[in-house]
């Protein structure tokens, strides 16, 4: 076995741990890393930029502070990737999810992922695919196509952080970065058969600009995509913390990776197997339900509970489309301002389904806001009453299995249109993920078994600050269900 081979699946912790102690050299990871990308990533489309000489040379200084006193970063030497939608790094392009009029765009920023897990040592290497604006629960779009899921390669990993995903489920990085609007880091989670998880809101920074306060409705998260919770908790303990560019961050005396260490024995737990009103894939379902079991076996308490939403999952879907209104049309507005005219003749680069939603955008009355502030909070309330007698409530992190990819270059990639005989939106419809988002709850996909060979995911949400109970539950879970799921090794490539 090679080094690409042998250190393919190593956690960050293993990693951080063996560079610390001189067991491996950041530049043997590097270039085990490297191979590994070079050899996997055509067959995934994950990664669609790389900086493999900027990365050889962070490895090559990180090597040499390795041989010098001083402490080192908890992720010293770790490589990982960005994800080309927020994740912003001075010198590196960004297309906003394959806006091809972007290909060459570059944000003389960094995001907050970005700078923190850099001062905490680890490398970026590359940019994970994303669908443009992170619009749709499926990884494709104009510039890049598709991404491939590790699973099956005709299948999507789903989005909007489906390139990260698909990374670090095909061992190319440890960890990677994913932002999440709607379920864009939960998303991918499930389909992939990896942990992510969105902290509370605020818990970690998210630098907003030109406007500080748009990712609040719905809330927009930075969170990471590892293979297990261990990871993840290292990962949040360098992104957490309050900065100035985020009204909204907080500073806190949590530490994540004390968490992952906790039983969940007596720990109360609402089993929402349809979220009330969601039509549910059987096979999702079964495998869920299992998942459930084993932590009900590992002694937490479980109840099968209806939530109480007033709305249907069509009028709770478009709630949130309404809710991205003031962003999108935002964004649009500020790439004007740059010379770059995406409502006009720029326009054949953005899907339909988002030039309409920023058309409506423009028509969107002060009223029409507030009522819809008021339905978010009607969702909140209902949340609320459950976690009054429970600490978690869990279910499906999605309706629907990994889903096809498109065989038309001419068409996206999308969801399902229809689970069990009743109609959902295509983008996000058949992803109760985007419910957290109005919420502002840590929340987190774990893996909860496969069918058929493909993953399916078990939704974890927490009260509002009570992250420590969601990683506790899914440290349990990986624990006595463990998830090293193999990965075809010798798919064409």
């Amino acid at each position: 076995m090679n080094a690409s081979e042998e250190l393919a699946y190593t956690s960050a912790t293993d990693l951080a741990r063996r560079i610390r102690e001189r067991e491996i050299s950041p530049v043997e990871v590097m270039e085990a890393t490297i191979e590994r990308i070079e050899a996997r990533n055509p067959s995934l489309n994950a990664l669609v930029y790389t900086d493999f000489v900027g990365a050889r040379e962070r490895a090559k200084a990180a090597e040499k502070a390795t041989e010098e006193p001083g402490d080192l970063g908890p992720l010293h030497g770790v490589p990982s990737c960005l994800k080309d939608l927020y994740g912003f790094k001075p010198g590196w392009p960004n297309t906003f999810g394959g806006i091809r009029a972007l290909k060459d765009f570059q944000v003389d920023a960094y995001c907050a992922f970005a700078e923190r897990v850099e001062k905490a040592g680890a490398i970026l290497v590359g940019k994970g695919n994303s669908p443009v604006m992170g619009y749709s629960a499926s990884t494709d779009n104009p510039l890049f196509g598709p991404t491939s899921n590790p699973f099956d390669t005709s299948r999507n990993p789903g989005g909007s952080s489906g390139g990260s995903a698909a990374a670090v489920a095909d061992g190319l990085f440890p960890f990677a970065q994913g932002t999440d609007g709607g379920g864009s880091v939960r998303i991918p989670a499930s389909l992939c058969g990896i942990f992510g998880i969105k902290p509370s809101f605020g818990r970690v920074p998210f630098f907003a600009r030109p406007s500080a306060f748009v990712h609040t409705s719905p809330f927009i998260f930075e969170g990471a995509l590892t293979r297990t919770v261990d990871d993840a908790a290292l990962v949040l303990d360098s992104l957490a913390g309050h900065d100035p560019r985020d009204p909204y961050s907080v500073d806190g005396p949590i530490k994540f990776q004390d968490a992952t260490k906790r039983s969940v024995k007596g720990m109360r737990i609402a089993y929402c197997p349809e979220y009330d009103v969601f039509p549910v894939d059987p096979r999702v379902s079964a495998v869920v339900k299992e998942a459930v079991l084993a932590l009900e076996e590992a002694g937490a308490i479980v109840e099968e509970v209806e939530i109480g939403l007033a709305h249907d999952q069509h009028e709770l879907c478009e709630l949130w489309h309404r809710l991205v209104l003031p962003a999108v049309v935002g964004g649009f507005d500020e790439f004007r301002e740059a010379g770059i005219d995406l409502y006009g003749a720029l326009s054949d680069d953005i899907p339909p389904e988002l030039l309409e939603l920023a058309e409506r955008g423009k028509r969107q009355t002060v009223s029409e806001m507030a009522l819809d502030q008021g339905m978010r909070t009607e969702v909140l309330d209902a949340f609320s009453a459950v976690f009054e007698n429970h600490d978690l409530v869990v279910g499906p992190t999605l309706c629907s299995p990994p889903v096809p990819n498109s065989q038309d270059p001419k068409v996206l990639s999308t969801g399902p249109v229809e689970i069990n005989g009743v109609t959902v939106d295509k983008l996000i419809g058949w992803c109760p993920t985007y419910i957290q988002n109005f919420t502002g709850a840590p929340a987190a996909s774990v893996p909860a078994g496969l069918s058929e060979g493909l993953p399916i995911g078990l939704h974890i949400v927490g009260r509002r600050w009570g992250d420590v109970d969601v990683l506790a539950a899914s440290a349990e879970l990986e624990r006595i269900r463990p998830w090293n799921y193999d990965i075809p090794s010798s798919r064409q490539i």
